[in-house]
Formats: C-alpha cells, sequence, structure tokens
C-alpha cells in the first residue's frame, strides 16, 4: 500500500513511525524543507519528537505533490487553521481512488465546519472515502510504542477498516464507528474543557473541581453531539471520555499545560509565544462555542473559557458563573 501522511508535527511523523514499523514505506511531508532534510540524515525529528529514533522506512519531503500522488492512503496531520489551504493545493495531485484520513483536530472558525466537512467540500467525489481517526494518543507514547487504543470512523465502513487495518499494530489498537461528526467533536471539544482542567489546578482548586468540570464538560459535549445528530455511545467511547480524560489530567498535553498556566497567572499571549506546537484547544474555544449557539446548546464550561480568552474575564468571575448558575437535575437535555 501506498501512503502520505501529510503533517511533519509529532502526530505526523508518529503515524508514519508506526506505518514504517510494518514494513511500508510512507512518504512523510514536512512544511519546512529543513526538517524533512533533518529527518531523512539524522532519522530524528528534533523539532517535535526529540530523542525518538525513526524508522529507515519513512520517506521525509517538503514536496507536497510528491507526497500526495498515487497514494491508495493520504492521512492529513495538519493544524485545523492550515487545514483547507493545504488540502486544496493536495486535491490535484490525490487518486481517484484514494482513501482520505483525517487525524487533525479541530473545527474551522469561519465555517464551523469539521476537517471532514471541509474535504467533503472541497473534493465532493471523495465524501464516502473519507475516514476521522480519533482518540486518546500522545504522539510521544505512540512513537515509543506505549499500548494505545483510538476509533476510526467512517460513513463507509469499510474504508474504516480497511483504516483500522492498515494502522493497527502490536501497540496500537483501532476500534471502528460510522459516528464521524461524533468522533470529531470529541476529539475537538475535549481540548476547551482541558484548557478549563489545566486552570482549575492552576489555581488549586483540588480534585474534586477538576473530576466535575471533567464530567460536566462530557455532558455538554454530549449535548451538542445529540445535537448534530451523533450517536450517545461515541462519547462514552476513546473518541469520548477516552480522549476527555487523557487530555485532562496530563502535563503533556499542551491545552492542559496552557490552562495550568492561565491559572497560575499568566497571560495567554506570552504562554503561546513561548510554545513551538499548536494548543488547539486557544482556537477550539471560540469555535466551539460560536457552535453550541449555532444549535442552541448550552455549554456553561466552553462559554466561560471563551469569555476567559476572547473577552478578557477574570478567573474569579468565570467560577463564579459556573457556581451561581440556576440548580437542576443532572441528566437533562
Amino acid at each position: 500500500m501506498k501512503i502520505g501522511v501529510i503533517g511533519g508535527g509529532g502526530w505526523g511523523t508518529a503515524l508514519a513511525n508506526l506505518l514504517a514499523g510494518k514494513g511500508l514505506s510512507p512518504a512523510l511531508w514536512c512544511y519546512e524543507p529543513e526538517l524533512a532534510d533533518q529527518i531523512k540524515k539524522n532519522r530524528e525529528n528534533s523539532w517535535y519528537l526529540p530523542g525518538i529514533k525513526l524508522e529507515e522506512g519513512i520517506q521525509p519531503t517538503s514536496d507536497l505533490a510528491e507526497a500526495a500522488s498515487n497514494k491508495d492512503l493520504v492521512i492529513f496531520v495538519v493544524p485545523s487553521q492550515h487545514f483547507r489551504a493545504i488540502f486544496e493545493k493536495a486535491r490535484g495531485c490525490l487518486s481517484p481512488k484514494a482513501i482520505l484520513v483525517s487525524a487533525t483536530k479541530g473545527i474551522e472558525t469561519e465555517t464551523l465546519q469539521m476537517m471532514s466537512q471541509v474535504m467533503a467540500e472541497l473534493a465532493p467525489d471523495f465524501a464516502n472515502r473519507i475516514v476521522v481517526i480519533s482518540g486518546p494518543s500522545f504522539a510521544r507514547e505512540v512513537a515509543q510504542k506505549m499500548i494505545t487504543a483510538i476509533t476510526a470512523a467512517g460513513l463507509d465502513l469499510k474504508n474504516a477498516e480497511l483504516v483500522q487495518q492498515t494502522l493497527s499494530a502490536d501497540y496500537f489498537r483501532v476500534y471502528t464507528t460510522g459516528d464521524v461528526i461524533g468522533a470529531e467533536l470529541g476529539g475537538t471539544a475535549k481540548n476547551v474543557i482541558a484548557i478549563a482542567t489545566g486552570i482549575c489546578d492552576g489555581m488549586g482548586l483540588g480534585n474534586n473541581t477538576r473530576a466535575a468540570l471533567i464530567t460536566r464538560g462530557l455532558a455538554e459535549i454530549t449535548r451538542l453531539g445529540l445535537k448534530m445528530g451523533s450517536d450517545p455511545m461515541t462519547f462514552a467511547g476513546l473518541a469520548g471520555i477516552g480522549d476527555l480524560v487523557l487530555t485532562c489530567t496530563s502535563e503533556q498535553s499542551r491545552n492542559y499545560s496552557v490552562g495550568r498556566q492561565l491559572g497560575q497567572g499568566r497571560g495567554l499571549k506570552e504562554i503561546l509565544s513561548e510554545m513551538k506546537m499548536v494548543a488547539e484547544g486557544v482556537r477550539n474555544a471560540e469555535s466551539v462555542y460560536k457552535l453550541s449557539q449555532k444549535h442552541n446548546v448550552e455549554m456553561p464550561v466552553t462559554e466561560q473559557i471563551y469569555l476567559l480568552l476572547y473577552a478578557d474575564k477574570s478567573l474569579k468571575l468565570a467560577v463564579a458563573a459556573l457556581m451561581g448558575r440556576k440548580l437542576k437535575s443532572e441528566f437533562w437535555v
């Protein structure tokens, strides 16, 4: 099978390394020519996965057409804000029979589209050959071959099953589902809740608070998912609670780390200026909040994070707003 991985960040590199470890020779497209040269020469991505020795089968390139052309499977792993532009450039190079995979967790702020919807809009002939992978999967741990489980979601389950078989390894287990939007929403909205739990820990609010935020965060993500036609069981699975727990409880999570520093009193611009990799939750806070407004779904945790990041609301007032809400039954839709 001929495979292209579009995106030489940590997750793209980890996926290419997994595939190469199975005897495949995936092309790995890096935006920066110097990064592609470094990986080719040293078999290490010192920018995003320092210290990890990469498999010889990876074929690094900075030529997008080379990475995307004549491939059976093309995996897109680029930040959501650049996804449309890069996919548009790659679209003309795609084999008509290629299966397209999105490994990007995000929502386009301007259109409020998931990445699968962006691909389907720009390449409608591929709509039924789009698969999304989502779930609790830190890139470094996958590159270190630590046991990981994710979900592959596709409208055509045969394509999801092909991705399942292609990616599965003795340390990497892939399940399948037909709920594409649910898998994408779970993988995106959890980043916003991770900022909230990081803030909670940065402020020293304790484990009870963190557990409450994760639980109520899952509740509001599920409400939005149901309104968008998702299967509620998706949010009880790897793309839902699985990814949410991982992202909300580990300092490996960039979104949790941003929140923790905010809770300690640092400014957002200062925090982001020191980060090489993207904390998708900062952008997701705006897009998920706008999506909740579009579908008329109450998402109080997401709303307060949005107001913190985009309207300069104070941490004290945000906490007070959450705790001062009208009392109600736990389970409501």
